[in-house]
């Protein structure tokens, strides 16, 4: 009787499965979020970078992000902008501008047990390419920055779902960004400015 009951109950479990699956298959794994972000620097010098207290200024930036859902709980996700200018001070004064962009793509995991309210945390990695990179304290300074930067993105938030599609969102990332400083003529290396920004942000979700 033990083992006709337990056979009937396996039959069920498995009968159910497919309907589960159907589920998962039929909720759509895509979501994106429009962010406003404050770029914090933190501006680490050493050689001319310190000598001349050459530092990036903070600044607001647009960000798009999107996610695809592996599972309800685990993510990827892509940051994306576009290029932006960052201006650059020597010594409390306007040294010229560079411009950055910097996708970032992160594997999260999403909490989900907690109603509308879904925090999550993120690890990945972070490119930063950099153009005008002569402009770099002022043209014609024979200064210029490294074409790019690799490093480590964290990241911590949290979307508050206002219905099964929109939701607000908090985000808070910290990536390591660094650069050296060269002479444009040889290409020697003079310094570093180690950027290492935290990026505040707020915005708005959509879950498809």
């Amino acid at each position: 009787m033990r083992i006709k009951s337990l056979v009937a109950a396996m039959a069920a479990v498995a009968s159910l499965a497919p309907i589960a699956a159907q589920a998962q298959a039929e909720e759509n794994p895509w979501m994106v979020r429009v962010r406003a972000v404050d770029l914090l620097w933190q501006n680490g010098q050493s050689g001319i970078a310190q000598a001349a207290n050459i530092k990036a200024k903070n600044q607001w930036i647009p960000e798009l992000d999107v996610s695809y859902f592996f599972t309800k709980n685990i993510a990827a996700e892509l940051v994306l902008t576009w290029p932006q200018q960052v201006n650059i001070t020597a010594n409390g004064t306007d040294a010229g501008k560079i411009s950055a962009l910097p996708p970032s793509l992160l594997a999260q995991y999403h909490f989900t047990d907690l109603g509308a309210f879904k925090p999550y945390v993120g690890a990945g990695i972070n490119y930063t390419i950099f153009g005008n990179r002569q402009n770099f304290y002022g043209p014609g300074a024979g200064l210029q920055v490294e074409p790019s930067s690799v490093g480590f993105v964290g990241q911590v938030g949290m979307d508050y779902m206002l219905d099964k599609n929109w939701g607000l969102n908090v985000d808070v990332k910290y990536a390591t960004m660094a650069t050296n400083v060269q002479a444009v003529s040889g290409g020697a290396n003079l310094g570093k400015l180690t950027l290492n920004p935290w990026m505040p942000a707020v915005g708005v979700t959509y879950k498809f």
